[in-house]
């Protein structure tokens, strides 16, 4: 036998059938010291209950717990083609936004090359769309070549050079 039953059975022996009775006392002494809840808040039909729109509730509730700006960014990664165009948008993908800066992989070196002349229009569009965001700058990486530098098969060397966009 557990300690625990023991204790029940010695309860039981001691008390009888009034442990039921006994609980119910204190029940209801509890119940008498707790305070009547008056605040307007705990009501159930009071001003504050009114319904409302779930996108005005996650409006505010976003904005109290700080989440503007995450959503604001990835509203632009979302909306990268309206921002950059359908045939920019065709050839590169934004990936994250990182301390500020939108780094945007491209499929060529020649797209790359392009965007780069073409940071501070996307950069206004940007800070115009999405001003929440907080992009201060965006980087363009050219596409990745694969890497012969670790491996099974790997031998030192200079390896091949840009043959790769």
């Amino acid at each position: 036998m557990s300690e625990a039953s023991d204790v029940y059975e010695r309860f039981k022996a001691v008390f009888g059938g009034r442990t039921s009775s006994f609980l119910r006392r204190v029940k209801a002494a509890e119940a008498k010291q707790r305070p009547e809840d008056t605040d307007e808040s705990a009501q159930p039909f009071g001003s504050h209950r009114d319904p409302v729109s779930l996108g005005s509730a996650f409006v505010v509730v976003s904005r109290r717990l700080g989440w503007e700006t995450p959503i604001a960014q990835a509203e632009l990664i979302a909306a990268w083609e309206r921002i950059a165009g359908r045939d920019t948008a065709a050839h590169s993908t934004p990936m994250h936004i990182d301390d500020g800066t939108l780094v945007v992989q491209c499929d060529s070196t020649a797209w790359a090359t392009q965007l780069r002349g073409m940071r501070s229009h996307i950069l206004r569009a940007i800070a115009e769309q999405f001003a929440d965001a907080r992009v201060v700058d965006i980087r363009f990486l050219n596409p990745g070549a694969p890497s012969w530098k670790r491996g099974l098969r790997s031998v030192p060397g200079r390896g091949p050079r840009d043959t790769y966009g």
